[in-house]
């Protein structure tokens, strides 16, 4: 069977509602939609080719903790699901069966490939039906640490999507080899779980009496189990170890640190910064990653786990144990917990000046008490945001973000990079990243080069936002 060109990927496709569509397969009209309006991308099996991996996306039970099971969605039975690690521009095949009773597909986060492939069937991928299958086939790029991950609606169920256990790191490795200035691995992702809607104005004094209901989680683990109930990471005095680090959590950021180490950040969403900084925390937005290596050279039992108090209480973790240490971890606040993109920048370095300018400003329509909040982008919830703005492939686009809103947001955009360029007043330049943070009532600049024709789906990152209106297609002209 023929792979995807770049033509294929590019054909326009009829856009709709995610909402709609998703309703219409749950009501059992999937076939007809999927026959009319979809693209059935892949969605055949070649006797001449065999897949790289395999992903059966299913309901299981996750012991967090002793006697602490979660009952989730996942792939291939585990959390996180096999980490794929691919080459750089050379073709994979990823066969996928949608066993887990609702209609999903698998996005692949931070890659530059056709829209049919990406995932997001605002960009017109093919959804997969409950006990069908698919196959994604592409050529992976840019190298990098990457992740995949549902890009379901999950709406008020907080058993779906991105709330669930279907993630996974995949990791693209360059195509010259990676040089390996480290002496081993560790991968760790973090999530919450046991969420639930709350009344913020039910549990404390402060919130503005108008919003809406918001998510809080009673569990949290950062790799397969909570801090203390899981295998430590086993290390030797006098290596370095690579910490490819995730967010994977449905709708909430974290603040990490190791007690007694520092981290030095060689990338930010798996791609090299111009400086790499040494840090004492790691602050990451929901579907942010950072490649950062550590210095074993503080003999003892630590933890690695989140600079909240609350977080780490409900199991965001791991401990650290070196060779012949043994004894309760060791946790101690770190010094300082300033995070700054720009650090990683080019000093003094101005970035290009862009072709056109375009502003978006992000505002939240409070739900009240009990009701749910719904997002806008420059006044205007999905789908009404489409076409969001259109570009023409090879200009440079500066967008200036604005969160005039309450709410932190991890900012996301599907099958191509930016670079940021300004943060707050601060100018910066070649840091390049795919999702960026905007914490409360805030503004951030960053600029971007369409190179990578097809629909692109630009949304905040956190579920409940992305669910409720913030999200946009851009198109190329």
């Amino acid at each position: 069977m023929a792979k995807l060109g770049r033509d294929e990927g590019c054909r326009t496709q009829p856009l709709f509602s995610r909402r709609a569509l998703l309703r219409s397969a749950q009501a059992g009209a999937f076939s007809l939609v999927a026959a009319r309006t979809v693209p059935r991308a892949r969605a055949q099996k070649s006797p001449n080719e065999t897949a790289d991996y395999k992903i059966r996306i299913a309901p299981t039970s996750l012991e967090i903790a002793p006697g602490k099971v979660i009952k989730t969605t996942a792939y291939n039975g585990t959390v996180p699901g096999p980490a794929l690690r691919l080459k750089e521009g050379r073709p994979v095949r990823i066969d996928v069966t949608n066993d887990s009773g609702y209609p999903n597909l698998i996005h692949s986060h931070g890659l530059m490939i056709p829209s049919l492939q990406d995932g997001a069937i605002e960009e017109g991928s093919p959804i997969i039906a409950p006990g069908k299958s698919l196959t994604y086939s592409y050529l992976p790029k840019p190298f990098g640490t990457r992740w995949y991950h549902s890009h379901a609606m999950a709406m008020t169920d907080l058993t779906k999507s991105t709330y669930s256990g279907e993630f996974g790191f995949l990791i693209v490795e360059p195509a010259a080899g990676d040089p390996g200035r480290y002496d081993r691995e560790v991968l760790l992702a973090a999530h919450h779980w046991e969420g639930h809607w709350v009344s913020m104005q039910d549990i404390k004094k402060g919130p503005p009496p108008d919003n809406g209901l918001e998510v809080m989680y009673h569990a949290a683990t950062l790799g397969d189990r909570m801090l203390g109930h899981g295998e430590p990471v086993r290390v030797r005095e006098g290596e370095r170890v690579l910490f490819r680090v995730l967010n994977a959590s449905g709708n909430m950021g974290i603040s990490l640190a190791l007690s007694g180490h520092r981290f030095k950040v060689l990338a930010l969403d798996g791609n090299p910064v111009p400086t790499p900084a040494t840090v004492d925390v790691l602050k990451l937005d929901v579907a942010e990653r950072a490649d950062v290596i550590v210095e074993m050279n503080n003999p003892g039992v630590w933890v690695f786990g989140a600079t909240d108090d609350e977080d780490r209480n409900m199991g965001m973790g791991v401990v650290v144990e070196y060779a012949d240490r043994r004894g309760e971890p060791t946790w101690s606040a770190p010094v300082n917990s300033r995070w700054d993109y720009t650090v990683f920048g080019r000093p003094g370095a101005a970035a290009a000046a862009p072709d056109e300018t375009i502003s978006l400003k992000f505002e939240k329509i409070p739900g009240g008490r009990g009701g749910y909040n719904r997002w806008t982008i420059n006044g205007k919830s999905w789908p009404d945001t489409n076409p969001l703005f259109t570009v023409e492939q090879g200009k440079r686009y500066r967008l200036l973000l604005n969160n005039n809103s309450g709410d932190e947001h991890p900012v996301h955009l599907h099958r191509h990079s930016f670079e940021i360029t300004k943060v707050g007043d601060n100018p910066t330049s070649g840091v390049i990243k795919d999702t960026i943070s905007l914490p409360r009532f805030s503004m951030a600049e960053v600029d971007f080069i369409p190179d990578d024709p097809g629909p692109t789906f630009f949304h905040c990152h956190h579920q409940d936002h992305m669910d409720e209106g913030f999200a946009g297609l851009i198109t190329y002209g």
